[in-house]
């Protein structure tokens, strides 16, 4: 297929099959890439992951504080030359071989800041290391970015922490977008039946299950709401909440990895999404969750602050007020009928089509 789209390699240091936010994207973007005729190569960590037609694995080795993640050779495979712009998902490993390739084929270096990896430095070592880990990760940061032509964030209050740091570069947002065409409403019945839910309200989150995420404020929050906690996913944080939930008596359900797809069931049997985590940079199964009709009762920080629309597509609380989040659930499943509506009237804005057109205006601003 003909195409005056610009070639895009795009590196990164998380990939398949680890499943997060940032492998979501930048395999939904190659695919969308591809289906407009583009050609989209991606970089990536070599995994258990079985390389397609356009991806280039490199060598690698696991990253010992944070599973799934993997620390690659930073460099360019040969096969990865001829571009006209290269992307970088990532300010380490393969971002720096992204700006060198960058550099040595003279075309522009765009950066997405997916990650506040700032926040994850608890994971490197003890108390006594996590602030030095943190100040090293924000000054790397923004050096990196200072290199690119252009910076993309997930949503505007991600924008202005990029910009706090320091960063001189330009810096848009850009969401990264919902496939609407897979994330829509569908009959939760067989989900329901077959992870054994009982009736009644259902609150459910699902994503990893790290301590940043701050999963036990739902814990806290569940006490006195009848409502059945459905957790989805997995991480370091799990077998911790689950024994915080015995000793708490809340009923919560933890279904561990569901596939994706599962996802549009999981997310059309909740009454309401909960989404304590205050480190998101966009939230984007909050936004997969409004794309099959779920309201979301959420934390107003980080992009969540922009993410729910307070009232509209779920309700706010404000950071560490867990009865604050407790009012917040409550709100938003007796009054899930219209914000569902409201969700759904919203779909077409947070698509990935959407994103796509807009990424290509990005790009094509840099000549």
């Amino acid at each position: 297929m003909a195409s005056d789209l610009p070639a895009v390699a795009a590196f990164t240091d998380s990939f398949l099959p680890t499943v997060n936010g940032v492998t979501y994207t930048v395999s939904t973007w190659r695919d969308r890439w591809h289906a407009r005729g583009g050609e989209m190569p991606i970089v990536y960590p070599r995994s258990t992951h079985v390389p397609e037609n356009g991806e280039y694995p490199v060598s690698s080795l696991p990253f010992p504080f944070y599973d799934g993640y993997r620390i690659a050779v930073p460099r360019a495979p040969a096969s990865v030359r001829n571009v006209d712009v290269v992307h970088a998902h990532t300010p380490f490993g393969l971002g720096v071989a992204a700006w060198r390739l960058a550099e040595k084929c003279d075309v522009p270096l765009v950066a997405t800041y997916h990650t506040p990896t700032a926040e994850y430095a608890e994971y490197v070592g003890p108390d006594a290391v996590t602030g030095f880990v943190r100040d090293a990760s924000e000054r790397w940061e923004r050096w990196f970015l200072d290199r690119a032509d252009l910076v993309l964030t997930p949503s505007d209050r991600t924008r202005d922490h990029v910009r706090d740091l320091g960063v001189a570069t330009r810096i848009e947002s850009l969401q990264n977008g919902v496939d609407t065409e897979w994330f829509r409403p569908t009959d939760g019945d067989d989900f329901r039946a077959r992870h054994d839910l009982p009736d009644g309200p259902l609150v459910g989150y699902t994503g990893r299950h790290g301590y940043e995420k701050r999963l036990s404020d739902l814990l806290a929050a569940a006490e006195g709401i009848d409502a059945t906690l459905v957790f989805g996913g997995d991480g370091p944080a799990r077998e911790e909440l689950e024994r915080e939930a015995a000793e708490r008596d809340v009923d919560a359900r933890f279904l561990g990895f569901l596939d994706r797809d599962e996802l549009p069931a999981f997310y059309s049997v909740l009454d309401a999404f909960a989404f304590p985590s205050p480190v998101e940079t966009e939230g984007l199964v909050a936004l997969e969750a409004n794309a099959c009709g779920t309201p979301v009762a959420g934390v107003n920080a980080g992009a969540l602050s922009e993410t729910i629309v307070d009232g509209e597509t779920g309700y706010h609380y404000e950071p560490g007020d867990v009865d604050g989040f407790r009012t917040a659930i409550r709100r938003t499943l007796d009054e899930s009928d219209r914000l569902s509506e409201n969700c759904l009237a919203s779909r077409d804005d947070v698509s990935v089509e959407r994103a796509i057109d807009d990424l290509e205006e990005h790009y094509r601003s840099l000549w």
